[in-house]
């Protein structure tokens, strides 16, 4: 069990884990007050909790994996906004809806020409074979909003073919955060925000999030990105 300052995540019916990259990657999006946000991949359903404690107000959280999917259920429902998410279990090739959303997320799976372990379902949590980026861009685009945003979380190295990707859909980059994991190190992922905007990236529009000064000692940049989730900022009163 993970456990937040408002809200607690079961995670052993699902192959990833909470890490702190996906705390700061849900940490900093771009959520807009009552928005309506789409959680492609939603895994334990912790990006759509924290999505809905940042003002959503609504987020359908899609999960390939039927354990995953009924794990994300169990903790949207022992949440304090159970009915504020709903969690569908589905390829999302195969979702349907009419709905357009003012956000869709994804931390998708990372890694599409690398040895794979033993696991199937980390595997496919892993890995892009049941889900491509081309797919997962082309699928987000179709239920993005007039003004939405499509938010992922990738390796560094894949942006400029997502950012490729994404241009052949209407869409630009408008936001990328470089995540690195220790003072000194270099970035190895990043968030990646498209809109259908001008495709005029800003100097202003790159960000720098440095996680850790030394083992599990979180800077004060990360600190304050996380200090209304973990339980280790919270006051006392």
């Amino acid at each position: 069990m993970f456990r937040l300052q408002q809200f607690a995540i079961a995670q052993d019916k699902c192959a990833m884990k909470v890490c702190t990259d996906a705390l700061i990657f849900g940490a900093m999006a771009p959520i807009k007050p009552e928005s309506t946000v789409l959680d492609i991949g939603a895994g334990t359903g912790i990006l759509s909790l924290m999505a809905i404690q940042q003002g959503a107000a609504h987020v359908t959280a899609v999960e390939l994996v039927q354990p995953a999917a009924n794990q994300a259920q169990q903790n949207v429902h022992n949440s304090p906004w159970p009915q504020q998410v709903t969690v569908i279990q589905s390829n999302i090739t195969a979702y349907n809806t009419d709905q357009r959303f003012d956000l869709i997320m994804s931390n998708p799976p990372f890694f599409d020409n690398h040895l794979k372990n033993g696991c199937s379902e980390r595997k496919t949590a892993r890995h892009t074979d049941t889900l491509s980026y081309q797919q997962l861009l082309t699928c987000a685009n179709q239920w993005l909003a007039p003004n939405g945003r499509i938010y992922v979380l990738v390796p560094l190295g894949v942006r400029d073919r997502l950012i490729g990707l994404a241009k052949h859909l209407g869409l630009s980059l408008d936001q990328q955060t470089n995540y690195i994991t220790k003072v000194g190190g270099k970035a190895k992922l990043c968030a990646l925000t498209f809109g259908h905007t001008p495709n005029v990236l800003k100097e202003s529009s790159l960000i720098e999030v440095t996680i850790y000064d030394s083992h599990q000692q979180y800077t004060t940049q990360s600190s304050e990105i996380l200090a209304k989730y973990l339980l280790r900022f919270a006051t006392s009163h």
